[in-house]
């Protein structure tokens, strides 16, 4: 049944815009005393940001965005939305749609045969969930069939969200998930967003990135 589990049943993450740079975050900093730069400010940018990420001065780093869409499944939902500070969340949703694509998650580190048990469990509740919306339509009215329907979902059930961080609420979920105590496939999106930052071309944030120890 299954051919490359990391392709076809993977979480997936993209970086779909940003706004700042590590010369944004030092700006927001000097708003306090002079924006205007110098020389001599431009290069002290570097400790500028290490002395504002290990002293908690930040504030500053609230001035750029990273911005996301994502396809996971119901636990790193779930990851995504607990203990998250200042960031914004928008998903697709079962209750106000039909979902289609009946897409699914499958552990990577799984046997062949017990994916398989779980893919077969996945489709199985996919079945019942289309067949339910179909018969509660008429009984029920489409909205209620729509949001009972979903019941059926596995917990592998993946839905697309878009997902938006300031760099200090960045911070705070890649300290608190790209962590070993952290769920693997929610330390493995933290991980592949950073990384996708990293890689931004002219590397913009690579000061603060330094700064933070990421």
């Amino acid at each position: 049944m299954l051919n490359n589990i990391d392709e076809v049943f993977s979480n997936k993450v993209e970086l779909i815009g940003y706004y700042g740079s590590d010369l944004v975050h030092a700006q927001s900093a000097w708003t306090s005393t002079s924006r205007d730069l110098t020389p001599d400010k431009i290069g002290r940018i570097d400790k500028l940001l290490t002395m504002l990420a290990k002293e908690g001065h930040h504030t500053p780093f609230e001035k750029s965005s990273l911005h996301f869409l994502v396809t996971v499944e119901q636990a790193t939902h779930i990851h995504l939305l607990k203990h998250r500070i200042g960031v914004s969340i928008n998903g697709e949703s079962a209750r106000y749609k039909e979902l289609k694509e009946d897409r699914m998650y499958v552990p990577y580190d799984w046997n062949n045969s017990w994916a398989n048990k779980l893919e077969k469990y996945a489709e199985e509740g996919n079945q019942l969930y289309h067949e339910a919306l179909e018969y509660f339509t008429p009984i029920l009215g489409r909205k209620r069939a729509k949001e009972s329907a979903r019941f059926f979902k596995a917990f592998n059930s993946q839905i697309t969200m878009d997902v938006m961080f300031n760099w200090r609420s960045f911070y705070h979920f890649q300290n608190l998930r790209n962590s070993e105590h952290a769920q693997v496939e929610v330390r493995h999106l933290a991980q592949e967003m950073l990384d996708q930052v990293k890689n931004i071309e002219g590397n913009p944030f690579e000061l603060t990135i330094k700064a933070f120890e990421l």
